[in-house]
């Protein structure tokens, strides 16, 4: 019964003895674990009340708090508090990977104790994820009492008049020297000035999209400005304090000084902010939005400390800017938010810029349904000579890693024909269409944009089928004509016996051929990333300004026909990059995952379809009466459906990500869909009979369908 009482006192007890082991000759990395177990002692029970107990017996016990003070004023002479105010947080480089590897550095690697650098030990001190909430908890008795403590002890070996300030003063005038030299480095002076909606941004341009030289201007002044204004602001205050006046009392030239200070971060955070127009138009660089985000955050650190300095009532203002900190130590740890931040505008470029494509995929009318149709045959009439070039590859009894690369430029050349020709493959379809229809979703709130999304999905369905019959209805007849044609001219099949029983072996559903076909739509998916990350670069580098107006090339090609390579490179490198890369990662991929012992290949419906019918056309219609090819052909459609389904949900997510779309009415979405499909169920097979119900591109427009 005596238990629940005996184990307070024994909590009281132990923190007793360990404010009283205080001393300020304590080693430093004992007086920073001494920190440590007093923030561990506080989260041990319900923090709130610990520090409550925690300051009543510093406040009963003069000589005790004598002797913490003193400890506390140690630690503040030792350890540098404005580099903690003005560093924390900040990338030491301002590059994402190098961002990327001290996150993952910080996630993996123990801290030291033994350290003067504070942010390491404020990590150390403020490590547990509730540390904010309950901070933020602190009523105002318990933050004064902390104020006078820390004050008491910080001016022990700190003599300023300024006190605790001329510490915020000092983080700020590093600060505001880091965001300068930000502002005038290479990667954001050529693109200041280049957003219009910017209230400095309205005068006329230089002849570049979106360009202001007065935005620029104002901008390169704003960040050339903010250091020598940020010093006159700590004048100001010193000469205020100086005098013995009160520091919460400001005379009316600091805080003048001090609003003309936020009005340059104001203008600073606009330029930077603007520089997003820039990207959008002239490509992304994470690097660089990177960059962006840090100026961002530094502008507002500054704005922070202003605020502390200036209140009347510091203890409110000083917990803000201590939980603010706790919170910004535990988002620095996150490396998925690191990438979730980061790569969200580049992933919506790319999503974008294969929305562009996309929209080359969807048929909305009946001639757009039959156009479709002609070039998937097309497509179909392509892919059979992949086919049996296949075989002849296997044939030659390459070694694993040449087989596969052999295999790999086969698709890839077969591919970037496909595109050539203007034909299409239909399973290359889904991860292009997926970003076309999220735009859709963007207005997913009302009822029309529902039926507007609903309609899309109509389009899209009818679409694949469309691709998938006329890549199919072409392949499988031509293949076994071909093999008929072999029999009658050499008397004997293009592929021998073995090699037909074992393709048939390999495609039936009864393998693992659903798995395999689930993962090559995760390989289709990856070839529209890949495309758009390559155009993306390829904009962003203006490569096609280059072919353009260099001089070399211009000397070389002619101006004519440098304008043409221009414009047929910014036009096709999607689709090169797309169909090239797809191409090789279904050739090379199952051989490196063979080597990894990983349980991986690749099927795709109209290359199965076509091998099953060269199987076919060895083995003869007597195996038309084996169950094994009738397996085989119930994994076609099965394969057909992974295929396009898998990577049009994986693009569909990234580009409903990308746009930061909250899909909140999945439930009216589901509704409309399963309405549609009760009450006009031929809407997803077939074209509407008059007109287009919706306004659309027409396919051929984008010249090519493996793009």
């Amino acid at each position: 019964m005596t238990a629940p009482n005996t184990a307070p006192s024994r909590d009281l007890l132990f923190i007793t003895d360990w404010l009283d082991s205080a001393h300020a000759q304590l080693p430093t990395v004992e007086r920073h674990i001494w920190l440590i177990r007093i923030m561990d002692w506080l989260r041990e029970g319900e923090p709130v009340t610990r520090l409550t107990q925690l300051l009543g017996l510093l406040e009963s016990d003069p000589t005790r708090r004598d002797k913490v003070v003193q400890t506390l004023g140690a630690f503040w002479r030792d350890v540098d508090i404005s580099a903690l105010l003005a560093d924390y947080g900040f990338a030491a480089h301002p590059s994402f990977l190098d961002e990327f590897s001290a996150r993952l550095g910080r996630r993996i690697l123990p801290l030291t104790p033994d350290t003067t650098d504070l942010g390491d030990l404020f990590d150390l001190l403020f490590d547990d994820a509730n540390d904010a909430r309950w901070l933020g908890r602190l009523e105002r008795p318990a933050l004064q009492q902390l104020g006078d403590l820390f004050d008491e002890a910080m001016r022990l070996h700190r003599h300023q008049a300024l006190g605790w300030r001329e510490v915020c003063f000092d983080a700020i005038q590093c600060l505001t020297t880091d965001l300068r030299a930000m502002g005038f480095s290479q990667q954001f002076r050529p693109r200041m000035g280049t957003r219009a909606d910017t209230e400095f941004d309205e005068a006329p341009t230089d002849g570049h999209t979106g360009s202001s030289p007065a935005g620029a201007e104002a901008a390169r002044l704003a960040f050339q400005q903010l250091p020598r204004v940020a010093e006159r602001l700590h004048a100001l205050a010193l000469a205020h304090a100086e005098q013995d006046a009160p520091l919460h009392a400001w005379p009316d030239a600091v805080l003048h000084e001090a609003r003309y200070l936020r009005t340059l971060l104001d203008t600073c955070e606009q330029a930077a902010l603007g520089i997003h127009g820039h990207l959008e138009a002239h490509g992304i660089s994470i690097d660089i939005v990177f960059q962006i985000d840090l100026l961002r955050q530094r502008c507002e650190r500054v704005s922070m400390l202003l605020g502390l300095i200036l209140a009347p009532h510091t203890p409110p203002e000083m917990q803000s800017v201590v939980v603010s900190m706790v919170k910004l130590g535990r988002a620095r740890r996150s490396v998925w938010n690191l990438f979730r931040q980061h790569y969200s505008l580049l992933a919506r470029k790319v999503a974008e810029r294969s929305a562009e494509t996309g929209e080359h995929y969807i048929t909305r009318d009946r001639a757009e349904y039959v156009d479709m149709l002609k070039r998937a045959a097309g497509g179909g009439a392509v892919l059979v000579g992949t086919t049996f070039m296949k075989f002849f590859l296997m044939a030659l009894g390459l070694s694993a890693f040449w087989s596969g690369f052999a295999a790999g430029a086969n698709y890839a050349v077969s591919f970037v024909l496909v595109q050539w020709l203007h034909f299409t493959v239909a399973t290359k379809q889904p991860a292009m269409t997926a970003p076309a229809m999220a735009a859709k979703l963007g207005q997913a709130h009302d009822p029309a944009g529902v039926e507007s999304f609903v309609d899309e999905v109509a389009h899209l369905i009818r679409s694949q089928m469309a691709g998938i019959i006329g890549n199919l209805a072409v392949v499988a007849p031509v293949v076994l004509a071909i093999q008929a044609m072999a029999w009658w001219t050499w008397g004997r099949p293009l592929i021998d016996t073995p090699t037909a029983q074992y393709t048939l072996n390999s495609l039936s559903l009864l393998g693992p051929t659903a798995w395999y076909a689930a993962f090559t739509g995760v390989l289709l998916f990856l070839s529209s990333l890949i495309a758009g990350w390559v155009e993306n670069w390829f904009v962003l580098h203006r490569l096609d300004s280059a072919m353009r107006w260099n001089p070399r090339i211009r000397q070389r090609l002619g101006a004519a026909r440098a304008e043409r390579w221009a414009a047929w490179w910014r036009q096709n490198i999607s689709g090169l990059a797309a169909n090239i890369s797809l191409g090789f990662m279904l050739g090379l991929v199952p051989v490196f995952a063979k080597f990894l012992a990983l349980p991986l290949d690749v099927r795709h419906v109209t290359l199965s379809t076509g091998q099953i019918m060269a199987a076919l056309g060895t083995l003869g219609w007597d195996a038309l009466y084996a169950p094994g090819f009738w397996w085989c052909v119930a994994a076609i459609p099965i394969t057909g459906l992974l295929n396009v389904g898998v990577s049009f949900t994986l693009a569909l997510r990234v580009a409903i990500r990308s746009r930061g779309v909250r899909v909140k009415d999945r439930g009216a979405l589901w509704r409309a869909m399963g309405r549609r499909v009760l009450t006009q169920p031929l809407s997803f097979v077939l074209p509407p009979r008059e007109g287009s119900s919706a306004p659309g591109v027409p396919p051929s427009a984008g010249g090519g369908a493996s793009s």
